[in-house]
């Protein structure tokens, strides 16, 4: 798709919204993951999304896919990325480079449960943005600026919403 194109769906995606706010509500597609041996796990979505993750033999599994933390990081990359495309397009600057890379560390020891106090969760996480384009180097620092604080992924990982969890034994 073009930047005119884009720039074009996104105002008609606005004007929609703006003329009801009751359109900017959505409930987003699940993903459902199920084992398939050893630690490979299947994700699927409603319309036919596929991934799969597996774990590095280290931790038992086979390394037949990125593990579920790479898929995060994937996401928040991918995340920042399209949003930076969106804004630029939109402000009607051409971008000749846009490479996004999120990193994070993670001790092991959370995972594995061998230190209760440690997380399993990943620990500080490390978007860097390469950019270049049509604008003045202010203007693409203040355009992904703009996208990080308004790229889905980003903002639900620093702003960590309310999770529940239902259990369904069979």
């Amino acid at each position: 798709m073009s930047d005119t194109s884009i720039r074009e769906a996104i105002e008609r995606l606005s004007a929609a919204i703006s003329a009801d706010p009751s359109k900017a509500r959505a409930k987003n597609a699940s993903a459902s993951a199920r084992i398939t041996e050893g630690l490979k796990c299947e994700v699927t979505g409603p319309r036919g999304e596929r991934a799969v993750t597996d774990m590095p033999p280290a931790m038992g599994g086979d390394a037949t896919g990125p593990n579920p933390g790479w898929l995060l990081r994937a996401a928040m990359a991918s995340c920042t990325a399209t949003v930076i495309a969106m804004r630029a397009a939109k402000l009607s600057i051409v971008l000749s480079t846009l490479e996004v890379k999120v990193e994070s560390e993670s001790d092991n020891r959370g995972l594995l449960g061998l230190d209760e106090r440690v997380s399993a969760g990943l620990e500080t996480l490390r978007t860097t943005v390469r950019v270049g384009g049509s604008a003045e180097s202010q203007s693409l620092r203040e355009l992904v600026a703009w996208a990080d604080a308004h790229s889905p992924v980003g903002c639900t990982v620093r702003r960590a919403p309310a999770c529940s969890l239902e259990i369904e034994v069979v």
